[in-house]
């Protein structure tokens, strides 16, 4: 049976009686907050990030409070089409990439439509208004006065947002719902997570309560202080963020066994299982399990999670990303390449790019890596072959070009970006990279297919512009396959410097342990993953937070502010050594 742990969560101190479930509840909380506020006119704002279904939540609201007032801030929006051509520059016309925005929120409205919904302040009487949407407290922010105010911050994790772009859901302002969803989630990434995400970060700091619809069957209402004060205790203490799975083109069948999942998709390629732009964070507020997006964490103490050298360098973005590929029983990835810093900031807006590493987890009999050019590659003859495979002339020969090499269990290979790279069928790849995940330069994706039946778009001219022609098999072999660096070690256990490469700004290292080994964040973050072995517990050696238990394959983050730690196995190793991989910022 397994171990893995799907939804884990943080308990929070004093959260029982802080939240409520189901929209009955909803509309009684905020019924007794409204008439505590005793005044004769009260505006309710559901300020919403972009995916949640602002509808369903003007509908339940207005059906069980009976407002005197009730506006959509939707209805404030310029057209789709204006909002097309608002947004365009930066998505431009790639069909993966575009150009992080900088547009803010006020720019998607209509400002004689805002000045409309406005003038209702005036012929409002009295009693109850009730006002929905992204963009609630753009409405809200003059014209109300003599108002008694509540904020209801109505947060999504992004992939439900990604779910829902499946089902239909549209962008922010858009009339695109048959759009394509990697079209919508290029939309998402580029502009309307990064519009929502400067609005919201203000307005978490003083809503009254937060409200989560990631289940729009079982929508949950809690406290805003108590929200805020279990984010504060989330970063005191080693946390877990929710994984999600998906399945994938060349997917496996290894994630399926270990980590216990619906038997129903043919397979599954990613699990993200630290990746917090992406993933929720669930909070333990008595009974109830409330869920947020886990980028909130970062938003709102980012020196506690990340230490103030790494706050001052990145900003409140989180650097590190660990993922778990499968191809266990699949097949290749794609052949590949990342872009260098130079050029992901002149062509994305990047400050930073995707420098990364594989650490196999586990590995077949016949697994096997693409790292590195072969000493007898001509640039002028692959990017000509790349070519001709593109148009359907012939398969690329990737073996003619790059190197192959045996992948086992705990070998780990280096990808400085500018690297071409594959990880190979038959391979459980931990990848551990820096954060911009989605900027990946296919240049051979194997004459298949995706899921949705199309050819998975290619960046054969991105990628020439950034291949480093000269790491070839030598460098590759001497500097980024297996760099270990035995360093310290104590009764019962060893540590390793195991990469990454000197280009990049992550370093990794290896634990192999029987006993209890003792950790210090050292003023920045640790993100590690259990790579062998059944259960660890970690502790704080001065009691400062509760033992927290981590099984195979877990991933977890210890704050930069818990200082020091240990790791522990759960029971008795039987002799043999289990490994933690930490990650940290040099």
């Amino acid at each position: 049976m397994s171990s893995y742990d799907k939804r884990p969560f943080v308990a929070v101190p004093g959260g029982e009686g802080a939240a409520v479930e189901g929209w009955d509840a909803i509309a009684e909380s905020l019924r007794r907050a409204i008439a505590a506020r005793g005044g004769a006119r009260t505006l309710l704002s559901i300020e919403c990030y972009p995916g949640v279904d602002e509808m369903a939540v003007f509908a339940a609201v207005q059906q069980r409070l009976r407002p005197d007032c009730a506006v959509l801030a939707a209805d404030a929006l310029l057209d789709s089409a204006a909002i097309d051509a608002l947004v365009g520059p930066a998505l431009g016309t790639d069909p993966v990439f575009g150009r992080l925005s900088s547009l803010e929120l006020p720019r998607f409205f209509d400002p004689a439509r805002v000045a409309k919904l406005r003038a209702a302040a005036g012929e409002w009487n009295g009693g109850l208004c009730l006002i929905v949407g992204c963009g609630a407290e753009l409405l809200a922010a003059s014209g109300w006065e003599t108002a008694e105010r509540l904020l209801v911050y109505a947060d999504l994790a992004r992939w439900e947002a990604q779910l829902r772009f499946r089902r239909g859901g549209a962008n922010l302002g858009g009339d695109n719902r048959a759009d394509t969803a990697a079209a919508k989630y290029k939309r998402a990434f580029f502009v309307d997570w990064r519009v929502a995400d400067r609005w919201k970060i203000p307005l978490l700091a003083r809503c009254d309560y937060v409200l989560d619809t990631n289940d729009p069957a079982v929508p949950k209402l809690a406290d805003g202080s108590v929200v805020r004060a279990g984010l504060r205790h989330a970063v005191s203490r080693p946390f877990r963020v929710v994984p999600f799975f998906d399945p994938a083109p060349w997917g496996g069948q290894w994630m399926r066994r270990v980590c216990d999942l619906d038997p129903g998709p043919p397979n599954y390629g990613w699990c993200f299982d630290c990746v917090p732009e992406e993933n929720s964070l669930v909070l333990g507020l008595g009974a109830v399990r409330l869920e947020l997006p886990a980028i909130d964490v970062v938003f709102t103490h980012p020196r506690e999670l990340l230490g103030e050298e790494i706050y001052r360098r990145f900003g409140a973005e989180f650097p590190i990303r660990f993922d778990l590929l499968d191809t266990m029983g699949g097949g290749n990835l794609s052949f590949q390449v990342h872009p260098l810093t130079e050029f992901a900031r002149r062509e994305y807006g990047l400050a930073y790019t995707q420098d990364e590493s594989y650490y196999l987890l586990d590995a077949g009999p016949d697994a096997s890596v693409m790292l590195g050019l072969r000493d007898d590659v001509n640039p002028a003859e692959m990017l000509a072959a790349l070519a001709a495979a593109q148009s359907g002339s012939a398969p690329f020969p990737a073996d003619r070009f790059a190197n192959r090499w045996p992948a086992r269990k705990h070998d780990h290979f280096l990808i400085p970006a500018g690297t071409v790279h594959c990880s190979g069928a038959d391979s459980m790849v931990l990848e551990i990279s820096a954060t911009p995940y989605i900027f990946t330069f296919k240049l051979w994706d194997w004459g298949r297919l995706g899921l949705d039946g199309k050819p998975r778009p290619i960046h054969l001219a991105e990628g020439a512009a950034n291949i480093q022609w000269e790491r070839r098999t030598a460098m590759t072999r001497g500097e980024l396959i297996n760099a270990v660096v035995p360093l310290e070690s104590g009764p019962g256990w060893r540590e390793e410097r195991t990469g990454l490469h000197a280009a990049e700004f992550i370093e990794t290292r290896r634990h192999w342990f029987t006993g209890p080994v003792q950790h210090d964040t050292a003023g920045t973050v640790n993100v590690i993953n259990l790579v062998e072995g059944v259960a660890v517990t970690i502790e704080s050696p001065t009691g400062a937070f509760a033992p927290f238990e981590v099984h195979y394959a877990e991933t977890f983050i210890v704050p930069a502010a818990v200082g020091r730690y240990t790791i522990r196995p759960v029971g008795s190793t039987g002799g043999r050594e289990w490994a933690t991989l930490k990650a940290f910022v040099r």
